[in-house]
């Protein structure tokens, strides 16, 4: 299964933007510019969670915006902003980065540093 999305406007939701997302089993890619084009990919086992924000105006066109946390260190946060069907595609996320890290066998652990150890 794959989306394709296109980043919109907020006003009345029309997707004049040059901004496309595509989420695949494996990735996500997000594909920028016009002049300039600047692509962007994430594997999906690196996504840790996600998050759906919807403010008032992408409630009343039927938009809302994803933000994917990811072990990615050049960019720990990936925001799909303006989206059609963002909770089918938040849902999408959540159980494609799940398969992926069982079928990769990697496990997400939390880095507590040395600040959370006391040695005596």
């Amino acid at each position: 299964m794959e989306y394709r999305e296109r980043k919109r406007l907020l006003f009345l939701g029309l997707p004049w933007t040059f901004t496309v997302y595509r989420l695949s089993e494996d990735m996500v890619s997000v594909k920028a510019g016009f002049f300039r084009t600047v692509e962007d990919d994430c594997y999906m086992y690196k996504i840790h969670d996600v998050k759906l924000v919807r403010g008032l105006v992408e409630r009343i066109f039927g938009l809302g915006t994803v933000i994917c946390y990811t072990g990615d260190k050049t960019h720990p946060e990936k925001h799909l902003s303006h989206i059609k069907n963002a909770r089918e595609i938040k849902d999408f996320i959540l159980d494609a980065s799940e398969k992926a890290r069982v079928k990769r066998r990697t496990l997400h652990t939390l880095d507590i540093g040395e600040s959370g150890l006391d040695v005596l």
